[in-house]
């Protein structure tokens, strides 16, 4: 799922001026549940935005215009943080064509989006992997290891198997120690990087206690620090709740599980921040609207709530949107509904909501 909007929610923060473009970034630390910039350890709150298409249209450098133009208009509303993937494995344009083997030119794709954001003052967020098929994901890995003989029995063998765990890591190694071609500076000494994402939506339906996706996040961010040090990393997780929290998992969740454990995923120490995803209209198929917002608004004060006093990290809403494929959409519709998502986030940032 790819989709809107992103907006850092900690308490206290003062949203920061826009950086000019050109002005040299500084690395995004946290301090608590909040985000400061390392430099002058100013808070950093920031609105984002999510293109995941940008490496995959700037491998074609007559396309490359349309990713300077998003950023030029990303940054001239007030824009400071952009979400995008730093994978495509197999298929059209793969920066993967086979397991690490990579198209150099996808990669000078992946140099000029950084660069880009780099000169409108906008910070990146990079994902490693997919969770579904789409640009190849762990189905991908999982049919590398099968077509070089290895026995895979299902797609989650990816959190566990130590052939598609190499494979994953040799990917994170080639990325972040990636030299890019036109800032002449390595990814991992960038501060144009907010922060790498180990997953988008991580979902394990092999073991719905979390606990394998568990160890997995632990090995590989783990992994991601002993290359890179100076980045924030976080998990890239959708907020389902699990066994630690039962009355979160049954009064909060919508309904279903996917193995994964909000508390104890993001308690690892080296994920440094929290992540949500909230789509009530996919989620809550058939609920009226006031139902659906009453959802929303559950869902952000709970893992807000819980960011603040268990995890004592920042939190992120990293994907939230309204599907054009929903019957009766309009832009109108959206437009209020992402309004009322906003209303409430500012609400809670005055304890208003929930109370």
């Amino acid at each position: 799922m790819f989709v809107l909007m992103m907006l850092l929610l900690g308490a206290g923060c003062q949203a920061r001026r826009v950086p000019l473009p050109g002005r040299e970034l500084a690395f995004v630390r946290t301090s608590g549940s909040h985000f400061v910039l390392n430099a002058s350890n100013s808070p950093f709150l920031f609105n984002g935005f999510n293109a995941y298409w940008m490496m995959h249209l700037a491998s074609d450098p007559t396309q490359r215009y349309k990713v300077s133009h998003v950023f030029g208009e990303a940054s001239a509303a007030g824009l400071t943080v952009c979400r995008t993937w730093a994978f495509s494995d197999g298929g059209d344009r793969a920066l993967q064509i086979s397991p690490g083997t990579y198209d150099e030119t996808v990669f000078q794709g992946l140099d000029f989006v950084v660069s880009e954001a780099s000169k409108h003052g906008i910070r990146l967020i990079l994902s490693f992997v997919n969770n579904y098929k789409d640009f190849g994901g762990r189905q991908q890995y999982a049919q590398w290891a099968t077509n070089a003989g290895v026995q895979i029995n299902t797609e989650d063998d990816f959190y566990t198997h130590p052939v598609l765990k190499d494979y994953y890591k040799n990917h994170i190694r080639k990325v972040v120690t990636r030299f890019n071609t036109i800032t002449r500076m390595a990814y991992k000494d960038d501060p144009t990087i907010m922060a790498w994402e180990l997953i988008n939506e991580p979902r394990c339906q092999l073991d719905y206690s979390g606990r394998t996706l568990n160890g997995w996040v632990e090995e590989m961010a783990a992994f991601v620090k002993s290359l890179d040090k100076k980045h924030l990393v976080e998990i890239g997780m959708e907020g389902f709740y699990g066994d630690t929290m039962p009355e979160r998992k049954q009064f909060v969740n919508p309904g279903y599980q996917v193995g994964t454990d909000f508390i104890t995923n993001n308690l690892i120490k080296d994920i440094d921040f929290a992540t949500i995803h909230a789509y009530p209209d996919i989620w809550l198929s058939g609920k009226s609207d006031d139902e659906q917002m009453g959802f929303m608004e559950r869902w952000m004060s709970s893992h807000l709530e819980d960011a603040k006093r268990i995890l004592k990290k920042p939190l992120v809403i990293a994907e939230f949107g309204k599907s054009s494929k929903d019957p009766g959409f309009s832009l109108n519709e959206r437009e209020v509904y992402m309004g009322n998502v906003y209303r409430d986030i500012y609400r809670l940032q005055e304890g208003e909501v929930g109370r």
